[in-house]
This record gives C-alpha cells, structure tokens and sequence, in this order.
C-alpha cells in the first residue's frame, strides 16, 4: 500500500445551477519516497486535489488514506494530529503570521502539538535552508525566496513523512524557484514523499513522476501514461 492513496475521490463546487468537479472519482496511489508533479490549467483541480489529500478541505464522497487511515472517517481533533504529525503544507503565498518570527513561525506547529522545540533540529533544517541568520527577522523583513524557506522549515520542523507543495515557486524569480526545487529535491533524497502543484513544466520533469489534471480528473500520469 502506499503512503497516499484515494478512491473515488469526489469534490463538486456549485456554480449557479452549474456543478464544478474540482475532484472528478479520482483513484490513485503515490509510494513512500515518491516525488509527484501536478500540472493542469488553471482551475483543473490542482489546489483542490493537494487540499483534498491534505485534510483541508473535505470530499463530497471517497477516501483519502494516509499511512492506513482514511482521513475523513475519523474526528476533527484525530484529522488535526494527523495533519501536523504526517504531513507538512507548503503555501504558494507563504501563509506566514506577519507578527512572529522566522523562528516563531517555524516552529509553531510544534507548539500547536504541544511539544518543545528540538534545536539542534531545528538548526539543521535551517542550515540546509540557509536561514540561520533571518531566524530574528518578521516576515515584512525577509525577501520572497527567504519566505519561502521559512516556509519550507516550518512544513519539516514536525518531521512528516509527506510534505505537500502548492505552487511553491510561483512567487519567486528564477534563481529563487531553481535553488528551492534543488532544496526539495534534497528533500525527497531524505526519505520525504513530496507532491508539488506546479505551471512550471522544467520542475514538472525534473520531479519523479508527474499527473496532469483537467476538470477534476487525472488524466495523465507518467506511471501509466495517458488514462
């Protein structure tokens, strides 16, 4: 079995009178250690599917199993552990709280589990990242790749086994994304199981695998070619 799996997957938005499939019964599995690209159009399902598997938003039907446990069968507080424990979320616009720290914000979802900060592995999530010295600095002080990286720190500090990526470099210029995608192939190295949304199709290929999504449903994927 692998770390992520779906079946049926079924997400519909309402439009009008018009029905939107933002997941279309999507079935599919990711391995532990994988690396996957998602492409698509812009509103094909990308960020809805990368929501669906990562406990933010809730399926009108099917299932997403992480390491066993189908998510959305258990409570809000189990959901909640699950997501800070296994999975770490990285936003296309960084999602940092503009009052805190680097620091603060790295290490907050620790403290949402109630657990004391690790600092010599915080020390080396952020020596790999390069952001030892913006650890004191708020967010309006750091520029759009160093964003990005606390981020990314932020998504690791809980040690998940799978890291969910949308859009992560959207926002940054072309030094920035190449040095974050190497960041992320490292990453994948360590063991991490990594989905990336992504426009970008020189990211797309250089990932593991890659599934393109259009109106809700996978219909590429380079493990089973056109579907």
């Amino acid at each position: 079995m692998g770390i992520i799996k779906t079946e049926n997957l079924t997400r519909t938005f309402k439009q009008g009178e018009t029905i939107i499939y933002g997941a279309n019964d999507i079935n599919f599995t990711i391995g532990k250690g994988d690396f996957v690209a998602i492409t698509g159009k812009s509103g094909s399902g990308k960020t809805t599917f990368l929501n669906l598997i990562g406990g933010i938003d809730k399926p009108n039907s099917g299932k997403v199993i992480i390491n066993g446990v189908d998510i959305y069968s258990i409570n809000n507080d189990e959901l909640a552990k699950v997501r800070r424990r296994h999975i770490g979320y990285v936003f296309q616009n960084f999602n940092l709280i503009p009052i805190l720290t680097a620091k603060e914000n790295i290490i907050m979802p620790l403290l949402l589990d109630s657990k004391k900060c690790d600092e010599e592995h915080l020390k080396g999530i952020t020596d790999v990242l390069e952001i030892n010295d913006r650890l004191n600095h708020l967010p309006s002080e750091l520029s759009g790749g160093q964003k990005q990286r606390v981020a990314i720190a932020r998504a690791l500090i809980n040690q998940p086994e799978i890291i969910l990526a949308d859009e992560p470099t959207g926002n940054l210029d072309k030094k920035s994304a190449d040095e974050l995608m190497l960041l992320f192939q490292k990453i994948n190295e360590l063991g991490n199981t990594i989905v990336m949304v992504t426009h970008d199709e020189n990211y797309a290929v250089a990932c593991k695998r890659r599934m393109t999504i259009s109106d809700g449903k996978i219909v590429f994927d380079s493990e089973q070619h056109d579907i």
